[in-house]
């Protein structure tokens, strides 16, 4: 059985993300899928990074109803920042009975070649790639071990969340799983 690897700052995580998940499942592309939250993403900012405590525990809720798909802390326990390279072989060495499969989205994959030894990570691992608005991928050109995934797009994101949460009185938790926006609707009320 392939586990796909689908890291992230999840900040916050949205029903792009589990939807995503799920259809990878869903449709034999990975067996199961482990959502990583990543504490610190070498090519991203931490500004604005809610605590990773917090952002674990709305991934947990947020997968709670899917099939064979958990989020997972298990880069909390790697050295910052957090480079995939890293967190596959740290993966490998842990559960050596499973195969892992790196699943990230056309945006990432464009700026693969930027990735820390990401030589590396295709040596070692199948790498799903997903569709995202705006990034086209020519799947003829893609490398040996690397696909193009016929997966809906998710046109969501964290940040515009973040950005209608502080700036839209009105903004009703659209994106989101109804848990996760109780929580951050709770979260926001008490400040």
């Amino acid at each position: 059985m392939l586990t796909g690897i689908y890291g992230g700052s999840f900040n916050p995580i949205h029903t792009g993300h589990t939807r995503l998940a799920q259809w990878l499942v869903d449709e034999g592309v990975v067996g199961e899928m482990w959502l990583l939250v990543t504490p610190q993403n070498p090519l991203k900012a931490t500004e604005g990074l809610m605590p990773d405590d917090l952002r674990l525990r709305l991934a947990r809720i947020a997968v709670q109803p899917l099939r064979h798909v958990c989020a997972s802390d298990f880069e909390f326990r790697l050295p910052r920042p957090s480079y995939m390279v890293h967190t596959l072989a740290a993966l490998r060495a842990a559960y050596p009975e499973r195969n892992f499969a790196l699943v990230i989205g056309a945006d990432n994959w464009q700026r693969f070649p930027q990735w820390y030894r990401a030589d590396e990570i295709l040596a070692h691992h199948p790498v799903i790639i997903y569709p995202r608005p705006r990034c086209h991928i020519d799947a003829a050109a893609l490398p040996s071990g690397v696909t193009l995934t016929q997966a809906p797009l998710f046109d969501i994101s964290s940040t515009e969340i973040r950005e209608a949460m502080t700036r839209d009185p009105s903004y009703d938790g659209q994106g989101l799983d109804p848990a996760v926006w109780h929580v951050l609707k709770a979260m926001t009320r008490d400040l």
